[in-house]
């Protein structure tokens, strides 16, 4: 699977309407065939900061991602609401979901 972690440094003025305005690009993205999770969260650190989690199935998937109208048309969106280029981790890695964490147990 693909999977990737990108930070968004968002402008101070836009930061509580940020979410909605990623809303229909987070829609569209969770529908697609070959996603496997689409998950944001705000910094606790920084409240102009949002992090995206996100895994696609393999290459065809992660391409077809890339390539969609939603795609350009989330990013489009979100560009006037930047207050700098997006930093990213993507990775293929083994697997197609999350697993549990061996040096912590409950249960």
């Amino acid at each position: 699977m693909y999977f990737i972690v990108v930070k968004f440094s968002v402008k101070p003025a836009s930061a509580e309407q940020f979410m909605d305005l990623v809303g229909p690009f987070t829609q569209a993205t969770r529908a697609e065939p070959g996603n496997l999770w689409f998950d944001w969260s705000r910094s606790v650190e920084d409240p102009n900061e949002f992090v995206l989690i996100e895994a696609f199935l393999d290459d065809d998937a992660a391409g077809a991602h890339v390539s969609s109208d939603h795609f350009k048309a989330g990013i489009e969106s979100m560009g006037p609401v930047l207050a700098a280029t997006p930093k990213i981790v993507s990775r293929k890695v083994e697997g197609d979901s999350w697993g549990e964490m061996g040096e912590l147990q409950i249960g």
